[in-house]
């Protein structure tokens, strides 16, 4: 457990100062504006303890993706919830605080369903350990999967330990002309056949879906599905993966999580869906109320992902009863509010 960093929140906890907890800043974009003295965690870096066979990796928190992901091609294996590198300067602490996954997602698990522990140093400056390096872990409670997704404000991840799965033996990128909600109607009918999908996309007309899996099996699919296969897929999932086309640079970027088989949101923006039909990406001006009662009304919430928040926070709002469960853990964890404070919501 890094001694400097342990010192820092101890100093900040007992003077009550706010503190920015940051790595590369590659998602300083995300979640909402904060206040305070920037905890860098770059220092804390370096892959622990890689066991291919046990397909375990440990690595501290300021680690570089693109350094674990070199590690791990060279055995054939990956991280399969395909974190986003947004510039290829995430690191691993970073994506496990954002809890962001990438194109896979929905066919091979969350961020949050790889990791199998970590350490932390708590708003009080006490370093922690929650789970272990076995992917069947039984000791009860999952605290370490409770840090996904936190944004940094329940403590600072220091290290993780994650379960990583084999590279696909075969891929096969395939793209069809269809309108939204035909493409909807599609991916939702594939979905629940036995098919080896890994990857789906519609936007601009085009629906493209990956397969992954055996040579046999993906070679079937594309006998049963037809399509015209493109050329550089590798390159086509990692521009959507780390948002690197010219769809995603436009502001305010809103991303809708809805249920896959909600039907067309309906409104008037330039959108991507992705996962299926569960995550539609929306370049629109519409009032975060409007884009809100779309989401909702299509089983979801609304996130504003990139752009200037609006007064209620880029998150939608929670609900009374879950919004008192997160206070009591964020009191639990950080009893003074010093850790990315206000960065999840405005009063957390």
């Amino acid at each position: 457990m890094p001694d400097a960093l342990i010192e820092r929140v101890r100093a900040a906890y007992e003077s009550g100062t706010p503190l920015v907890i940051q790595g590369s800043g590659s998602k300083a974009f995300y979640g909402n504006a904060g206040g305070g003295e920037i905890l860098d965690t770059r220092g804390v870096a370096g892959i622990v303890d890689y066991q291919p066979k046990e397909l375990v990796l440990t690595a501290r928190a300021g680690t570089p993706l693109a350094e674990i992901e070199t590690l791990l091609d060279a055995h054939q294996q990956m991280l399969a919830f395909e974190p986003p590198r947004f510039g290829g300067a995430g690191t691993l602490g970073g994506s496990v605080a954002a809890g962001l996954s990438g194109p896979r997602r929905p066919y091979a698990g969350a961020a949050r369903d790889f990791v199998l522990g970590l350490r932390l140093i708590d708003g009080t400056g006490q370093a922690l350990r929650f789970g272990g390096q076995v992917i069947k872990n039984v000791a009860g409670y999952d605290v370490s999967r409770l840090m996904v997704g936190a944004l940094g404000t329940l403590g600072v991840v220091t290290e993780v330990s994650l379960k990583v799965l084999p590279r696909p033996a075969s891929e096969l990128t395939l793209q069809f002309e269809f309108d939204e909600a035909a493409a909807l109607r599609a991916m939702n009918q594939w979905a629940g056949l036995p098919l080896p999908l890994s990857a789906s996309s519609w936007h601009a007309g085009l629906l493209t879906l990956r397969l992954s899996g055996a040579a046999t099996a993906v070679r079937a699919a594309h006998a049963r599905l037809g399509g015209e296969t493109i050329e550089d897929a590798a390159a086509f999932w990692q521009r959507l993966r780390d948002h690197a086309t010219p769809f995603f640079d436009k502001r305010p970027l809103w991303r809708l999580a809805t249920g896959p088989t909600a039907a067309p949101i309906g409104l008037d923006a330039p959108h991507w869906i992705e996962w299926g039909g569960a995550v539609r990406w929306l370049a629109t001006d519409l009032p975060a109320a409007a884009l809100r009662r779309a989401a909702q009304a299509a089983g979801g919430h609304a996130t504003l992902f990139r752009g200037d928040a609006p007064l209620d926070g880029v998150f939608t709002p929670l609900a009374p009863a879950l919004a008192t469960l997160h206070a009591r853990l964020k009191q639990r964890f950080d009893p003074r509010g010093i850790l990315n404070r206000g960065r999840l919501y405005p009063d957390f």
